[in-house]
């Protein structure tokens, strides 16, 4: 693997498969792990809230036995003038790898670049890689494969659906996305992934109507219409996405054994509605549960100890 995990573009698709081979023995067997991390320290940074990504990486750090090092924007001198390329520099002399949730994507690889350690995207505005690994590791618990299965995303363009199309090309899925017009992925997150598709057997479709993307769907993924950092724009949404909410119309007419996934949070009764959240299709709280399994298993390769 590389040194830093800024992008799932910095996966092979072989190393993608290890990842969720290690995961899921993590997942099965979590004891045999306990002390693999072995005291080391890992600095978790959030420039944005957290939940789900600052409590799975805690847990994911400190089942492994090591310690983590949690700091919030204002915990830091970053917000009084230092550069993260120093920051970057001086943490690499204090922990053995920083995870950083930000904003603009270039903060993170600047910082990986005056590093010494490895660095992990944790959420940046351009992309969410680490959540990309526990929505495949769910899809694989429950249908058993990924390779030649239908992923529909269903909403913004945003960062999770660019992971999304990344990660679903590399295991050699069809990912369609089905967007409002005016909020497609970016351009060159879709002519990479159709890149890697070529070589995987996957395929990329990028559509505008629901329905026809939903229609014989094994997955069915969305996330909200106004990502952190959008609360302006949300009444605006509201009025463009409600033909993209992640409904029973949209189940039923996808495969029978259908997946469905959401990120999280969830705004109930937008993007997707209580019976289909609570139905007996969804698997969102296992891929909640998996973000600390594919975090261990990332930490553990990129630190060489499993």
């Amino acid at each position: 693997m590389k040194k830093d995990y800024l992008s799932v573009d910095d996966l092979t698709s072989e190393e993608l498969a290890d990842l969720l081979r290690l995961a899921g023995a993590v997942k099965a067997d979590p004891a045999a792990f306990a002390n693999h991390l072995g005291g080391r320290s890992v600095a978790l940074i959030f420039e944005k809230p957290s939940t789900r990504t600052r409590v799975s990486f805690e847990v994911a750090v400190s089942s492994s036995g090591g310690h983590a090092v949690v700091l919030n924007a204002t915990d830091l001198q970053l917000g009084r003038g230092e550069t993260i390329e120093d920051t970057g520099r001086v943490l690499s002399r204090y922990v053995q790898a920083i995870v950083l949730r930000t904003f603009e994507q270039e903060r993170l690889e600047v910082l990986a670049r005056a590093a010494s350690v490895p660095v992990v995207n944790s959420l940046s505005d351009f992309e969410h890689p680490c959540q990309a690994l526990a929505d495949l590791l769910t899809v694989q618990e429950r249908l058993g494969g990924l390779a030649g299965r239908t992923l529909v995303y269903l909403g913004d363009g945003n960062n999770v659906a660019h992971s999304l199309l990344l990660a679903g090309a590399l295991a050699g899925m069809t990912v369609r996305c089905a967007t409002p017009p005016g909020f497609e992925p970016i351009p060159q997150v879709v002519h990479r992934a159709e890149e890697i598709a070529t070589r995987t057997g996957g395929a990329i479709e990028i559509l505008h109507d629901p329905v026809e993307a939903a229609t014989d769907a094994d997955v069915l993924y969305t996330d909200v219409w106004a990502s952190m950092g959008q609360e302006a724009e949300a009444d605006e949404r509201a009025l463009v996405f409600p033909a993209y909410q992640l409904s029973q119309k949209l189940v039923d007419v996808a495969a029978p054994g259908v997946v469905v996934l959401h990120c999280l949070p969830a705004h109930r009764g937008q993007e997707i509605t209580d019976e289909v959240i609570d139905g007996p299709h969804s698997a969102v709280w296992d891929q909640a549960e998996n973000r600390t399994h594919t975090q261990k298993a990332l930490l553990l390769r990129l630190l060489g100890l499993a």
